[in-house]
Formats: structure tokens, sequence, C-alpha cells
């Protein structure tokens, strides 16, 4: 469409492609909710109001109409699907836009992950912006499968779907002036850059902001939230399926601050989004929590819009993309009709348009290690072992110190106290690597659990109850080139194969569903007391989380900033 034809529109010269008629409009920009035609033309909103004709019209019968959401901050491969498949799960729940980090696949393919994220988006029903992955690795503290530095992300600049440096979970390298780390912001500096840097505080979180970095999704309570977002960070509040810090933070939305908070989803397995739904969700809980409907939807739509500077989307007015979510209940949130560009792309909970044809795309194998000489075992040093003490639904968790259970001179899991041991072993070069330690909060009472999800560099993660279970474990997720499995003893109870980096699946999102359901009933056979015990354990290798992670290089105690021993 010309400037030229878009104006004839608006002045009422030529019928537009479409009109809604008797739309009660949620107008996130003067914060009213007033009734309203809507004008659409080849994607794009032209005209509000009435007295206007087009080639095609629905009459809403005074359903409300809000912009699409946005996502601020995804791992779509969190999901355990592509991007189309993962559309097909966020797209009838009103989110028409995302901004994602495609560092999961980056840490393990570099920048062809990259290139394979933004080539599945073309062409599909959701917009997905990407940010450049900032730390691949995240620290020196673990072993990824590829390293990108600044002149590696450069290209990225000139795409139009790159909105800027994406989550920087390397503060420590910040504060105290990494090159290399140095060098990515100096090159993003004309762009967005999002934050990353749990419970920093004083005078290191004046040395972070400092650097020109704009937002926290990592903050768990008002306090450390209200101090960050007085220092001018914006402030995405998180809601994920284990990272549960919604109705915590809402507390902190006022009025006068609401405008500076935006939500996303951060990791969200396909259970969670196919039973709560994405940003709806939030927008939908906020708003029976109390927060006023407008903020509410606000926080999911123009501010997200506002802070990565993308000034068409986020707001239903004259010039911007026809991005639009129709519902009938104000206080019970749930969408019925979504829009994308101007098109009816979902209706009452169901896609209803095709996925786009998909070409092959031949990545490179991921899973390279052999069992030959790997050592699982542990000898015992001293009585004292350090535990990582799981936190539920948090990806924090706790620094422990108790007392080993020693058999044979070896460490051993002993779950009568819910210790078990957890192996990291490194899947990318076969550089044999592991590092070995114990955990509790799983619960397993035999077997073992697996999976080459490990945020962020992905190596392959076990928790288990006894050498033998880990190592037919380990075994298992080789076989099936990467994924996640169950086993009891020598017996695989179950097996989810991710063929996509050892992250992703390619096959239907209902069958990646079912199948991990599955995975999550076999874990709880096995003793497991989580929800879902695989999503938290592909947190317990995050070195940037506090307070004790175990990588492949071992165990790290965050808040130092270091390995560790095992034994105290």
């Amino acid at each position: 469409m010309t400037l030229v034809d878009r104006l004839a529109i608006a002045r009422g010269d030529i019928p537009a492609d479409l009109a809604l008629r008797n739309a009660m409009l949620v107008n996130v920009w003067s914060g009213e909710i007033y009734p309203t035609d809507i004008l659409i033309h080849d994607g794009r909103i032209v005209a509000l109001g009435g007295d206007y004709t087009a080639k095609q019209e629905i009459d809403l019968e005074g359903h409300y109409v809000c912009p699409g959401f946005i996502d601020a901050h995804v791992h779509i491969e969190s999901s355990l699907c592509t991007p189309p498949e993962f559309a097909r799960a966020v797209v009838p729940h009103g989110v028409t836009t995302v901004v994602t980090d495609p560092h999961e696949i980056a840490n393990v393919l570099g920048i062809q992950g990259i290139n394979f994220m933004l080539e599945r988006a073309k062409d599909g029903p959701l917009s997905v912006f990407v940010n450049a992955p900032s730390c691949v690795p995240a620290t020196e503290m673990e072993t990824s499968g590829a390293r990108l530095e600044a002149d590696d992300l450069a290209p990225l600049l000139a795409n139009q779907w790159v909105t800027g440096l994406a989550e920087v979970m390397n503060y420590p390298g910040v504060i105290f002036g990494d090159e290399g780390m140095l060098d990515k912001l100096e090159r993003f500096q004309s762009k967005v850059m999002d934050g990353h840097c749990p419970a920093l505080t004083g005078k290191q979180l004046n040395a972070y902001v400092s650097a020109g970095i704009g937002s926290e999704h990592e903050c768990t309570t008002v306090q450390e939230a209200l101090e960050k977002l007085r220092l001018g960070l914006t402030i995405f509040i998180r809601e994920g399926t284990t990272t549960r810090n919604l109705r915590p933070l809402l507390p902190l939305v006022t009025p006068q601050n609401h405008t500076r908070i935006c939500f996303c989803t951060d990791d969200r397995q396909p259970n969670s989004l196919m039973d709560e739904g994405s940003i709806d969700f939030m927008v939908r809980t906020a708003i029976e929590l109390g927060i006023d409907p407008v903020m509410a939807i606000r926080m999911g739509t123009l501010n997200t819009a506002q802070y990565f500077r993308l000034y068409d989307y986020g707001v239903i007015a004259p010039g911007k993309w026809a991005d639009m979510v129709v519902f009938s209940d104000l206080f019970h949130f749930q969408p019925e009709m979504v829009f994308r560009r101007g098109e009816l792309v979902a209706q009452n909970g169901m896609m209803v348009t095709t996925k786009p044809v998909q070409r092959p795309i031949k990545l490179t194998p991921s899973v390279n290690l052999n069992l030959d000489h790997l050592d699982l075992r542990i000898p015992a040093k001293a009585g004292h072992i350090r535990l990582i003490g799981g936190v539920g639904d948090q990806v924090v968790t706790h620094h422990l110190i108790e007392e080993a259970k020693i058999l044979d001179d070896q460490a051993i899991a002993d779950t009568e106290r819910d210790i078990l041991k957890m192996v990291v072993v490194e899947r990318h070069h076969a550089t044999g690597g592991i590092g070995k330690g114990f955990i509790n909060g799983f619960g397993l009472k035999r077997g073992a659990i697996a999976g080459t999800v490990a945020h962020d560099h992905h190596n392959l993660v076990v928790i288990g109850v006894d050498d033998d279970s880990i190592r037919r474990a380990i075994q298992a997720v080789i076989e099936i080139g990467g994924g996640l499995v169950a086993v009891d003893g020598e017996t695989v109870l179950g097996t989810l194969p991710l063929p996509v980096a050892g992250l992703m699946t390619e096959i239907p999102l209902e069958q990646v569903r079912y199948e991990y359901d599955l995975m999550i009933a076999h874990a709880q056979t096995l003793g497991s007391t989580m929800p879902d015990p695989f999503m938290a354990m592909s947190f317990m290798a995050l070195e940037v989380i506090p307070k004790l992670k175990l990588t492949d290089v071992g165990l790290v105690d965050v808040e130092q900033f270091k390995v560790v021993d095992l034994f105290v």
C-alpha cells in the first residue's frame, strides 16, 4: 500500500479492505475504552471512527478490542518447538509479536542456530523479533558448542528483525570491564540492550546500569525490582513455567510507574502454553488480582513496543500494524478473535490459517560424546559436601552444606534425605569434561532423568539415584540424538527426542505436549515430587543464577563467581 492510497482511505475517498464495526476499543495510548469502528487496509489500521466504507465488514457487536500482545522476552526453544509450532501455541492466546533471545540454540550451533530461527519464523502468523545473544558462552565456567564475539554478532545489526542485544548475563564481566563484554556493549549502543542481573544491588548495580543496559527480568521481590526501577531499568515481570514471579511482583505496579513495566514469559513449556496461555495469562491474572484492566493490557502491549522502539506495534491507531485481540469480558479476559496484520489468524482458541511450508534445513549434529572413559564415581575427600538446594518453582538455589553419605570410599546419593547425584557431561566437542555433584528437592527414589536441555550451555545433565541408572540415561540420550529421557536402572521408561540441536523438535505441538507430559509422569513414577522436574533440572546447570550450580567444569558458587570444590 502506498502512502497515497493510505491517505485516500483515511480521507474516506476509497473503501478500506476491512471494517470492524461496533468495537469497544481499549485505547492503550489515551487510557480510554470507547465505542468506535476500526478500518484496516493492507495489514495496517488506516482510520478509527464511523462513516467509512469497506470491502468487508465484521460486526463485533460491542466486543472489546485491544492491541495484540507482545512478549518482551522469550526463549522459543523452551517450548521444545521451532517457531512455526510455537506460533500455533501462542497466537490463539492473542500473542502477535515476540522478542526472542535465541541464545539456547546459539550456545549449541552459534550463528547457524540464530539463522535457523530467523528462517523458521519467516512468513508465519507471528512477528518474531530477535535480540542478538550477548553471552555465548554465558561465562568461562562452562563449555558451550559455540563462541560468539562482538565481530560475530555485528552482521546481525543490519537485520530488520534484530532489535538489540539480548540479556547480558555476565554481569561481573560488565561491572569489572571484561574486554569482550565491553566490545559487545559498544557495538550495540545504538540498540536496545537487555539486562539479567539477579540479586545485584548497590554500587555494582549502578555500574551495571551505567553500561547502557535498559531492562531486567530476573527480579523476584518488590524490593529488588523497585531498586532497579529507580535506577532507570524497565522491569519485565516474568511468568514462566518454573519462574513464577507475577504474583510476588504485582504489588510493585502503580498508576505512576506501570508504563515502565512489561510482561514476559522467558521459558514456557508446551503444557503451560496450551493450558494457561502466554502474555494473556499474565494480563488475565493481573486484572483478577486488582490491576486496572487498561494498565494490565498496556503492560502486555504498548509498554513493550515502546521499550523496543517498535513504534508500529502495540497500539490501535492509524498507520500502525493491525494486530488485535477481540474479547467479550474485560475482567475475565479470554481472546476470541486474533488478527495479525489485518488477517484473522485465530478464533476461539484455534488457528484458522495454515502453517507455512517449511523447507528442509540440515543442521550440524550436536550430541558428540562417548561413554568409554566416563567415570561417574566421586571419591570421598571429606565428610561434608556442598549441596545444590532446589527451591521448587524458582531457578535460584540454596548453597547448602550437608554430611556426605559414603560407601566404599565413594560419596553416593541418599534418597532418605533427598540427596541425589547430579552429573553434567560436555556434549559438544567430545572433550570428556564432566562435572559431578549433589542436589536436593527432586525427590527421586530410584532411576534417573536426563536431557540435553541445560541452560545455557546445554550440555547433557543427569539427576539420579545410582551410577547404573545415570550411565543408562546418558546412553539413551546419545541413542536418540539429544532430548529427554527417564530410566529405571537399565530400563528406559520413556524418551522425547529433540533432534534440532538437542533442544527442539518439529513434530506438531500437540504431540510434543503429549510426549512431554508422559516424561513428567515417568519422572513422578520414579518418585519426583516436582510438577515439572525436567524444566527445573534444565536450570540447575545455569551458573549465572544464584547460589550454587553445576556445569561440566564443576560446582559454581555464583555469588563468588568461581568454581569451588564439592567437598568442604
